[in-house]
């Protein structure tokens, strides 16, 4: 089994002897390369020469933001040109180095970077004994790949902040980002909304302040507690939305206490949310803040989101064990 490792030396949880230990690990059961990052779009480069080589698994050591480009460097281009997902493209493996670690968890891979290569050496063991890779759907968002969320308003001005403080230097942490969050819904409950929801079988929905799509469950993490959009939404269903249509600060708080719960019941008047959806669109009256995967890709004033079944093969446990 060839495998390359794609490693993002300057993800917020990476050490030199983590990565080390993990590439001896991985030599003892494949035949590895080893591909350190340098640049933005660095990871699609790699991904798209292994996809191109016909290796059989990318393993990302890196965050959310590193396994976004390696996605897209395997299955290319998306949007109407899009092909039908090679099923003998290679299998996404992941060993969690970034700060928040959303796509990892909802696979089932521990967070903790020791742990999640045990996982990943058993799971390729079992491969080499017949087992199937896992197949899981992605979320087309038109200009590229999204794996597990995208938003627009509010979610992409917090995620274009995060990156601006973290150019300037700035450590990222679960507590910067609910900061910045924070200063965010406060500017944002005083502007007026500009953004309309459509999907499939229903009016569309004006007024709207902000709309998060979901690919997977959670949404997000702050430090170990999941904090939750769309629950049923899973990488073996369509797509979760999440939108509100009031910024008022006491009913969004109590919303979000709901998010963050055990047993989190997501309900509030001024919610719409829906799941299993093949589609989504939500258009603006002027450009807004857009994010795919916790990464800024800029302002937008049209985006359709569009589930795309079994898309990618995926180095995880079955999906009753994640």
């Amino acid at each position: 089994m060839r495998a390359v490792l794609i490693v993002n030396p300057n993800a917020t949880s990476t050490t030199a002897a983590g990565r080390d230990l993990l590439a001896h690990a991985l030599e003892s059961r494949v035949t590895l390369t080893v591909a350190h990052t340098d640049h933005r779009g660095h990871a699609i480069e790699i991904a798209r020469d292994a996809a191109r080589d016909r290796f059989d698994v990318v393993i990302v050591h890196g965050g959310d933001g590193t396994v976004n480009e390696v996605v897209n460097g395997i299955l290319g281009e998306c949007g109407p040109q899009r092909a039908t997902p090679d099923p003998h493209a290679p299998a996404v493996g992941v060993v969690p180095g970034g700060s928040a670690n959303v796509f990892a968890r909802a696979l089932g891979i521990s967070a903790d970077p020791v742990d999640a290569t045990n996982q990943l050496i058993d799971l390729l063991g079992a491969r080499r004994s017949g087992a199937a890779w896992r197949r899981i759907g992605l979320m087309d968002c038109g200009e590229r790949w999204g794996v597990f969320t995208a938003g627009m308003g509010v979610d992409g001005d917090v995620v274009a902040a995060v990156e601006a403080q973290r150019e300037r230097g700035r450590t990222v942490t679960a507590g910067r980002y609910i900061r910045v969050a924070v200063r965010e819904v406060l500017a944002s409950a005083r502007r007026e909304p500009t953004l309309t929801l459509r999907l499939p079988g229903r009016e569309p929905v004006p007024g709207v302040h902000f709309a998060f799509v979901s690919n997977a469950s959670p949404w997000t993490y702050a430090n170990s507690r999941p904090v939750w959009t769309n629950p049923t939404t899973t990488f073996d269903t369509g797509l979760g939305v999440f939108a509100t249509t009031s910024m008022n600060v006491l009913a969004n708080l109590r919303l979000v206490r709901r998010m963050m719960a055990k047993t989190p019941r997501i309900e509030a008047k001024h919610l719409v949310r829906e799941d299993d959806l093949a589609w989504a669109t939500v258009t603006a009256d002027a450009p807004v803040a857009c994010q795919i995967d916790g990464d800024y890709v800029g302002l937008r004033d049209s985006m359709t989101f569009t589930s795309v079944p079994s898309a990618l093969n995926v180095v995880a446990p079955p999906p009753h064990l994640a």
